[in-house]
């Protein structure tokens, strides 16, 4: 029998436990996952399909899951059910049912809480562990090469260069390797990642919330930028289907960040609700009371985790300033920007509440609404998908919403009307322009509409090109039509008029 020379440690075979006498002697693992992918690909089959792109049969840590999961493989590719009962089945064939601990534990693991839509979360779980194993097993041969007698400094070299290198091309042409795990050729790039969506709120013309881009509601504290999102959260969970006259798509689960003034929040939730909606509140709603474990500038992925904990396809931050570390350096924006786009990512939609800059002087250029009045960082606006401008006095029940970026076309200005004791928020029909075009018996031209909006006498070319677009909008959705001017001598002609439709006036009277 051959014995290792003294102060020769053993060399372990591939995937060999290192000897419990190591101070590293626990290998990264996370059993629960493990337990979790394989409970989801029993309870539904497609589940599979999804982790297979993820993980290889190696990187379960348990030698029973790993055969466990290739036979879940085996039943997938022969279209048979992935439950436990046909897995006991087909483990009993072949002669491996004792070996994984019997029908017993396949039903235990099959009722270990977790979703089909979760399997992928928790597949990266048990990849991540798996790849920290192999480069562990890396380094520990590494060091054992360098403490044997007579080691050559250029052989250990060589040997850790070719296993670094093994081990990245495996990575690289697994489909879990980092550098191809997001990737997707061009045509499910175009077709498949949801650009076409319809939007979380609005219109496809006039979008204030895109699928896959976060919202984001500035405005000075007492504006009603909570009283605006949380009508916005009650439609995605289904209790109401419009805000501000425009539809919201209903979601799945929402998750509320109520880091700032908790109690404050619940207290104008409270206006909106009744007992009566109790029920979809408790299933569809998770409320997150106060200061998060980390800021998100320091852990990138604490916003998708906390989503794929809660199930939540929704996340609403209230507010930013209380996510990160400081809003105002460049980097931690950059790093807080990283979280929100590893969340949207994962399918995860984003509504952020958001503060102002003070104003330095009281100038009028400080009263604009502009993204560059939005506190902090550029980079903090920069990868929003929608930017929305509350201004108005706090406590103010009349206040005007801009839409400084846009997804598609620009909403508003919007005139709100703030209703603080039922908490809701309508638009202020004096300044509509369906309104004002069905008090006009003549009609309106583009000049005329932009002075009744801005009250100016001579409303600039913004405000008169604002005023065109709302025209030209109600006329293709039929609300309005319009009769092209009559060109006069010397070059002028008479402006284009607009009149309400017929068909709208009548509906309405």
């Amino acid at each position: 029998m051959t014995h290792p020379r003294p102060n020769a440690p053993s060399q372990p075979a591939a995937g060999e436990p290192i000897s419990p006498t190591d101070p590293m002697a626990q290998p990264p693992h996370n059993a629960e996952a493990e337990q979790a992918v394989l409970g989801a690909c029993m309870y539904a089959g497609e589940a599979v399909d999804d982790v297979r792109n993820v993980l290889e049969a190696t990187d379960f840590y348990r030698p029973a899951h790993e055969t466990i999961w290739r036979a879940l493989q085996d039943l997938r590719a022969n279209e048979a059910p992935t439950d436990p009962i046909a897995l006991t089945h087909h483990l009993h064939g072949t002669d491996d049912l004792n070996r994984v601990g019997g029908a017993g534990y396949l039903h235990q693991v099959a009722n270990v809480p977790t979703t089909v839509a979760s399997a992928r979360y928790y597949a990266e779980i048990v990849r991540r562990a798996a790849d920290l194993r192999r480069l562990r097993e890396t380094g520990v041969r590494a060091v054992q090469r360098a403490l044997e007698p007579g080691a050559d400094p250029d052989a250990v070299r060589s040997e850790i260069e070719t296993a670094v290198r093994d081990e990245r091309e495996r990575a690289l042409a697994s489909g879990a390797g980092r550098l191809s795990r997001y990737l997707v050729d061009g045509w499910q790039f175009v077709s498949e990642t949801g650009a076409d969506r319809e939007p979380l709120w609005g219109t496809r013309e006039k979008t204030a919330w895109a699928s896959g881009e976060s919202l984001m509601i500035v405005g000075a504290p007492g504006v009603g930028k909570t009283t605006l999102a949380h009508q916005i959260v009650l439609a995605r969970i289904g209790l109401q289907d419009t805000v501000l006259d425009m539809p919201v798509s209903p979601g799945k689960r929402v998750l509320y960040l109520a880091m700032d003034r908790p109690k404050q929040i619940a207290g104008a939730m409270a206006r909106r609700v009744s007992v009566a909606d109790a029920p979809l509140l408790r299933e569809r709603l998770a409320v997150w009371q106060g200061p998060l474990p980390a800021t998100l500038d320091k852990e990138p992925d604490l916003l998708a985790d906390l989503a794929a904990a809660h199930q939540a396809d929704t996340i609403v931050i209230d507010s930013l300033k209380d996510a990160v570390s400081t809003l105002v350096d460049d980097a931690l924006a950059v790093a807080y920007n990283n979280a929100r786009q590893r969340a949207i990512r994962n399918g995860v939609d984003i509504m952020e509440l958001h503060h102002q800059r003070k104003s330095v002087d009281g100038s009028p250029r400080d009263q604009r609404p502009a993204l560059d009045r939005v506190y902090g960082s550029t980079w903090v606006t920069s990868g929003a998908g929608s930017v929305l401008f509350v201004a108005g006095e706090a406590g103010d029940p009349a206040v005007t919403l801009h839409h400084l970026k846009t997804p598609t076309g620009e909403i508003g200005p919007l005139q709100l009307i703030h209703d603080h004791t039922r908490g809701t928020t309508t638009l202020d029909p004096a300044l509509d322009p369906v309104a004002i075009l069905r008090a006009a018996p003549g009609g309106l031209s583009v000049r005329e509409l932009a002075a009744a909006l801005t009250g100016e006498t001579n409303p600039g070319r913004a405000a008169a090109e604002k005023a065109r677009r709302a025209l030209d909008s109600l006329v293709k959705t039929g609300l309005a039509t319009k009769a092209d001017g009559i060109a006069g001598g010397n070059g002028g002609g008479q402006q284009a008029r607009y009149h309400a439709s017929a068909r709208h006036i009548a509906a309405v009277s």
